[in-house]
């Protein structure tokens, strides 16, 4: 044991002297710690009682605040789920598909044609809208089968509407009114097949007023004797009424039956006919036309074109993937995990929609475009997945990589989801 200078005293050296160094050091006591020096003491001893509590003096330990409260057992949860797929790959990787093909069974409930009502597809069940429309109907009750009114329809109609433009200065013409004649009874001689072969005209789908069809004019009715037509206020006075001077089109309204189930279907029959061989009637004046179901068809249509774009966005975001994840290390290659990562959002959409189609979730036309969506969203977490894997320590087993992946990088993507899923729930309402 070294020992200074400043700590022995000139008596020990001395002693060692007479005896010896080894004796000396044998019989040399321990050296003892000196004593910590005590603070001095204040005038006023500090109170470590807590406020507000009495009895005896006790410290107050202060806690840590914690801030993940929501995040550490969710990233606790799916390090565990992430560490049960790394141990068990041959029985994560069937699962899925099973849960697929099993799901993917409610897809037989889709319906083949979507009911023509984009208001019931497109507005809440709820609504105050059609509350009120409930209230009017069961208090204001008409009977429009021989009385047909616009005006007092609380529901929609069909009709068929035709614009016919002039290229002259008016159409209050002789020769250009006749052409309108012409081309108002081409539309009205029209007529429909059903499948037992029986003939159904414009006389037989037609809104009836005082057991006649309503005109689609009035300029073609013989009599009209009115100072409006439309709400646009005609020329200078006749007596009561008044003159129409000059005109640069008119529309032509064909309103059809709607109360009736089977009126209704006829009506749309005739529509549809109406719509196939407009093309084909022979004019000399410009004609443009709008039917009750032409907002319908358009949406139909445009669900039908984007089905077979489906097919090219998701080879174009494999190809997108797979570029991605590419590296010139085959070790580091993630060419197939980018590849099977856009299989599994295929998957999802499967299961998404039969599960919904299962529980009877009604299917509405504008619900055809959200797979691009689910894609979109699918694949951004899948890169992000790779990514996160990529950090991971090589050395350590798959399923403890799987754990860290997962416990990282899953539970933005499950809030983010929720999210997803909450502002799409709020927008519904």
């Amino acid at each position: 044991m070294r020992l200074s200078l400043s700590k022995v005293a000139p008596d020990a050296w001395r002693e060692m002297g007479a005896k010896g160094e080894p004796e000396a050091r044998a019989e040399k006591p321990e050296p003892q710690p000196e004593p910590e020096p005590q603070p001095e003491a204040s005038a006023e001893r500090p109170s470590l009682r807590p406020p507000g509590r009495k009895g005896s003096w006790a410290a107050v330990r202060e806690t840590p605040c914690h801030t993940d409260c929501p995040e550490a057992p969710v990233s606790r949860a799916l390090g565990g789920l992430g560490r049960e797929v790394g141990s068990q790959p041959c029985v994560s990787l069937p699962v899925p598909v099973l849960l697929t093909a099993a799901l993917g069974t409610g897809l037989r409930y889709l319906p083949s044609d979507t009911e023509g009502n984009l208001e019931e597809q497109c507005t809440p069940m709820g609504s105050p809208a059609k509350a009120e429309r409930r209230f009017v109907q069961g208090r204001f009750t008409a009977n429009h089968s021989h009385g047909f009114s616009n005006s007092w329809k609380s529901t929609g109609v069909n009709f068929v509407s035709t614009l016919v433009v002039s290229g002259t200065a008016s159409l209050l013409q002789q020769e250009i009114l006749e052409e309108i004649s012409t081309l108002d009874t081409v539309v009205q001689d029209l007529y429909v097949a059903e499948e037992n072969g029986t003939q159904i005209g414009y006389d037989g789908v037609c809104a009836e007023h005082q057991g006649a069809c309503v005109p689609s004019t009035p300029l073609l009715s013989p009599i009209y004797p009115a100072g409006t037509i439309g709400g646009t206020f005609l020329g200078k006075r006749m007596g009561r009424n008044q003159l129409l001077v000059k005109a640069k089109a008119m529309r032509l309204l064909y309103y059809l039956k709607t109360e009736d189930v089977k009126d209704n279907e006829l009506s749309k029959m005739w529509l549809i006919h109406f719509l196939n061989q407009s093309t084909n009637i022979e004019k000399r004046i410009l004609m443009v036309y709008f039917t009750s179901l032409s907002r319908q068809l358009e949406f139909e249509a445009t669900s039908m074109t984007v089905i077979p774009l489906f097919h090219v966005a998701y080879l174009l975001i494999i190809l997108f993937a797979i570029t991605s994840c590419y590296r010139y290390d085959c070790v580091q290659n993630k060419i197939w995990a980018a590849a099977f990562g856009v299989i599994s959002v295929a998957l999802a959409v499967v299961s998404g929609f039969g599960l919904m189609l299962y529980i009877g979730v009604p299917f509405v036309t504008i619900v055809a475009n959200s797979p691009f969506l689910i894609l979109s969203v699918g694949v951004d977490d899948m890169l992000i997945m790779i990514s996160a894997w990529q950090k991971t320590s090589a050395k350590d087993s798959m399923s403890q990589r799987l754990s860290t992946v997962y416990s990282k990088v899953a539970v933005s993507i499950t809030f983010t989801t929720i999210s997803n899923v909450l502002a799409s729930s709020i927008q519904g309402l």
